[in-house]
């Protein structure tokens, strides 16, 4: 019975570990650009984005459209700008 219970525990830690992992957010600048990224990125102080959960969901008066681009980066005036 302890190795079964064993068991469970460890499937259930190695489940929490990996949805953890595969955290996400919706990133969105003040063109109204929105974006999926991975994680929780950090931006620069000179880039102005608003960082969300990854089930926010805008209002109905919000003015924000769905850009996706698959790189390391962020929207600015409609042109992705990779980061490094």
């Amino acid at each position: 019975m302890r190795t079964l219970t064993k068991a469970a525990l460890t499937a259930a830690g190695a489940l929490m570990l990996a949805a953890t992992g595969a955290s996400a957010a919706i990133v969105c600048n003040d063109d109204g650009d929105c974006w999926h990224v991975h994680g929780r990125p950090t931006y620069g102080s000179d880039v102005k984005v608003h960082i969300y959960p990854d089930n926010w969901k805008w209002r109905h008066s919000d003015h924000y459209r769905w850009r996706e681009h698959a790189g390391r980066g962020y929207w600015r005036h409609g042109v992705w700008v990779d980061i490094r």
